[in-house]
């Protein structure tokens, strides 16, 4: 592959200059300016939440689906160019260091590193607008939040887009965001709405 100037351009390396951020972004997006004549007129019948039109005449699916557009069909290409193997290692890397980065994002924005500071993060009501979550364990050392819904995994599945390549580009950064915030702190699940189970059942857990 080569650039404009004829220099060759390795694969790999263009992953990580050009890959978009858009597909974790979108849990605090506004519509985007000049996409409202792409939506059709609301149904007179009742709707989910997640595809109720907001101001720009968009639901919120809509939203994601326009702001990861790009990011879909570049995924196409590097699977064609790269192989599903690698293209699931590339976006898995590209994820654990978005995780990274939320994590310390937060610890640098909170007062202190304590858990109760971290998960207040996942509480009803934050997302409601993206997710449809309960906690169902709720302690001094454990939090557990089951998804039952999440607009993310809705829009990756009507691309073509959820299994395991979803899970790689969005659901794999959960792992990393704990640990980032304080080196105590781990999140397991063996679930996700992305891979086709009925709900996502993060558990995170203060191991000190």
């Amino acid at each position: 592959m080569e650039d404009g100037k004829g220099n060759s351009v390795d694969r790999r390396q263009l992953l990580i200059r050009t890959m978009p951020a858009c597909a974790l972004a979108c849990l605090g997006s506004s519509a985007l300016p000049g996409v409202a004549a792409l939506a059709q007129e609301a149904s007179e019948q009742e709707v989910h939440r997640f595809d109720v039109k907001r101001d720009a005449k968009l639901s919120r699916k809509q939203v994601v689906q326009i702001e990861n557009r790009k990011l879909f069909r570049f995924i196409g290409t590097l699977q064609n160019e790269l192989g599903e193997p690698e293209l699931l290692r590339l976006l898995n890397v590209y994820s654990a260091d978005n995780g990274r980065r939320t994590g310390e994002r937060q610890r640098g924005n909170s007062p202190d590193g304590e858990f109760q500071t971290f998960v207040a993060t996942f509480r009803p009501p934050r997302f409601e607008n993206t997710l449809t979550h309960e906690i169902v364990e709720d302690s001094e050392k454990v939090f557990e939040l089951h998804v039952s819904e999440c607009v993310l995994a809705a829009a990756f599945r009507e691309a073509g887009m959820d299994g395991e390549i979803g899970h790689a580009i969005v659901c794999n950064m959960d792992y990393y965001w704990p640990p980032a915030f304080n080196p105590d702190f781990i999140m397991e699940r063996d679930k996700t709405l992305m891979q086709g189970h009925d709900c996502c059942n993060h558990r995170y857990i203060d191991t000190a």
